[in-house]
Order: structure tokens, then sequence, then C-alpha cells
């Protein structure tokens, strides 16, 4: 017996997930299936592809040499799939995006809009988390990131640079005394990052003004602007964000402001999907955009 595409795929989403259930809430087969076909599989090679650990199924060393073929064989029906659909239609089926929730919450969703409204059979998924993605394991489609990765099967794109500023509440700062020095913001109350779960160092923003530990911190960049904005304390907030927040003014603009950069990530093997291609020229021209015109109203 010969395995078919079908079982690859299944073999493809277990190595991706490393768990029967979550493999079968993405096939939207149940576990004990998603087992069978993996045993069925096994069976027409002859050998173990998986063994069960205590942090879930991990591959053999046969099961890491299909892969590799798994993944061409992917890549061959997802370019088939494109030369059958007309792709000069339109993009059609689903893309997921993996971005830093600022860039996620303030960025992506009007260019996604857009990009929606062009493309109405085009489904697309933003996964707002503050980490990276593993785009080898399909995690993601598209990762945006702070900060171009050193290692990796990866095509890395720059999108853009943009801004960040010390901001409050106009509220809080009536209620004390006009900082006119970067020393001064140490008596108030800061917002920030909690620190160990800082990611990357592109976000360790407060380290560029000597303080280490914020006394309201969370990992979510929207929480941490709520908090400005509700007059909890001072921090520092992206400048594409300011138009979100009425009633939030930078702090000393004059002296103090960072300059950060956006990446666009891709797995080295879709390089030849012209629907991806195609998506990532209008993801990066849209968020550059977005960004600017942001950045000028705030």
């Amino acid at each position: 017996m010969q395995p078919n595409w079908d079982d690859l795929r299944v073999f493809l989403t277990l190595a991706r997930n490393d768990s029967l259930s979550r493999a079968g809430k993405q096939l939207r087969l149940d576990p004990a299936t998603v087992g069978r076909r993996i045993a069925r599989l096994e069976t027409s090679y002859g050998a173990s592809l998986f063994v069960k650990s205590p942090t879930g199924y991990a591959l053999t060393e046969m099961g890491e040499r299909l892969l590799q073929h798994a993944e061409r064989a992917e890549q061959s029906m997802q370019l088939a799939e494109e030369a059958m659909s007309g792709q000069e239609e339109g993009l059609r089926g689903q893309i997921r995006i993996g971005a830093p929730d600022g860039a996620a919450n303030f960025v992506l969703p009007q260019v996604c809009a857009e990009i929606a409204r062009a493309n109405p059979d085009l489904e697309i998924q933003i996964v707002a988390l503050p980490r990276l993605f593993s785009l080898s394991k399909r995690e993601a489609d598209f990762a945006v990131a702070v900060s171009p990765p050193q290692t990796g099967r990866l095509m890395v794109q720059k999108i853009t640079d943009y801004r960040l500023s010390i901001a409050a509440a106009d509220s809080y700062l009536a209620r004390h005394d006009p900082i006119t020095t970067v020393e001064q913001l140490r008596p108030h109350r800061i917002i920030g990052y909690i620190p160990d779960m800082i990611y990357s160092k592109e976000v360790d923003y407060l380290g560029e003004i000597g303080i280490e530990a914020p006394q309201l911190a969370s990992n979510s960049v929207s929480v941490q602007a709520h908090w400005i904005r509700q007059g909890a304390g001072i921090g520092i907030v992206h400048d594409f964000s300011l138009p979100a927040l009425p009633g939030v003014s930078r702090v000393l603009p004059k002296r103090f402001s960072l300059l950060r950069s956006f990446y666009l990530l891709r797995h080295e093997d879709d390089k030849r999907l012209e629907r991806h291609n195609r998506f990532a020229a209008a993801l990066t021209e849209g968020m550059r955009k977005e960004v600017q015109r942001l950045e000028a109203l705030s």
C-alpha cells in the first residue's frame, strides 16, 4: 500500500503540533482518527515515524526524513491549486499572520481590511501574541517581527521603521509637576513589560531610560496603552497607536524617541507560491503606508 497525500497531510499536522488533540482540532478530525491515520502511514513505510514523549509526539529519525519530502509534496499541492484556481482573479483561501500585539492591534486591522475588500474570497487570520512564531511548524504563513532572525530557512524583508515615545494621559500630567528631564520620570508610576516576559531586546524600551522594574506591568502592549489612557502612570507607546488613544500626549517629545523596525518573515519554501508573493507585497506596502499615516496624525 502506497501512502496518499491525505495521510501525509495528517503526518505534517501532527509533526507541527506535537499532539493528537491539537492536530485533530486543526484537521477537524477526532484524535483517535489522527492516530489511526499515522499508524496506517507507519505500516505503509514499515517504520515508526513518531515516539511519544512527556512533551508530546516527537519525530523519529525516519519521521525527520519523511518531513522534508512531505513539505515538498505540500508545496507541490499548493502550486497545483494556484495553477488551477485562477489566481489572477484575486487571492483565495486562508492566510494566517502572526504579529506582536502592537502591530496586530493598531496597524494590521486597517491594512488587512483593505486587502480583504480587494479579495473577497480570501480569509485572513491575525494571531496577536507578543512572541516569535514558528514558521517551520506552520503556526503562521507570515510573521511580523521587530528584529530579523539569525537562523532558520526564512525569507526576511524589512517592512518599515516606526517610532515610540514616552506618553501619559493628559489627566495624569495635570495632577503632577511638569516633567522636563528623563531623570524626573523616576518618582512616577511606570508602566511597561513584565521584565521576565520581554521576548526581544528590541522591546526593552524602559531599559533605554534606565528603568528596570515598572510598577504596572503586562506582556500586552494593548493593556499597557489602556493603563496609560486611564491615567494610571507613564509608559512608552508606539507613535502609530496615539490616534487611537485620545487624551494621551507625548512626554519629553524633543528629548526622547525610539526608532524600531518591522520585518516580514516567510518560510523559504514558500517563495514559489504566487499567492504568498502577492499577499506579501500587499501587506508590506499597506503596513508601510498605514504606519506613515498614523504617525503623521499623532
